[in-house]
């Protein structure tokens, strides 16, 4: 079976835990493609997607919307796992405990009518360049940390999860 792992990003973090997936995929004897969702020509060639975005004000970025809304009768049928990246893992005290709420708020803004088996948020990169003044200070105001906060562990368990789902399938 050839899987998509499917990816919207802005400055990189998100196209960094799509490879990281299909190379889970791939270690576990699965076919995959690694692209940009604005770019995908033919997405009837696969038999299963795991998509995902970067998370900008609490949504998934257009290109993987519009990828998701244009696709929808074809992803009906076939196993379909999402994965955002945002900035939970930047935040600390009280923030943090909000960064997982933020899930289901991403999950309610996709088209209607997407079927999936699951979705993850993971952290990805925040850097100070990413944001413009008025971010940066709130960033730092909640105390935001910079840096790379992509979970590997995490996000190779992910893998394999949907590795072994699609063998039983």
């Amino acid at each position: 079976m050839r899987v998509l792992v499917g990816y919207a990003t802005t400055h990189g973090s998100t196209r960094g835990v799509a490879d990281r997936l299909a190379a889970g995929l791939r270690h576990a004897g699965l076919t995959t493609d690694v692209r940009a969702l604005d770019v995908v020509d033919d997405a009837d060639a696969y038999g299963a997607f795991v998509l995902g975005s970067a998370v900008h004000n609490h949504g998934w970025l257009d290109p993987a919307k519009d990828f998701v809304r244009d696709n929808l009768e074809l992803l009906g049928p076939r196993p379909v796992w999402l994965f955002s990246v945002g900035m939970p893992g930047a935040l600390r005290g009280p923030w943090k405990r909000l960064g997982p709420m933020e899930a289901p708020v991403i999950v309610r803004s996709l088209p209607k009518g997407l079927p999936y088996r699951s979705h993850r948020l993971f952290s990805g990169i925040i850097r100070a360049s990413q944001l413009p003044l008025g971010g940066r200070i709130r960033f730092r105001l909640i105390g935001g940390r910079y840096g790379d906060h992509r979970d590997w562990e995490a996000i190779d368990g992910w893998a394999a999860e949907i590795a072994a789902e699609l063998h039983r399938t």
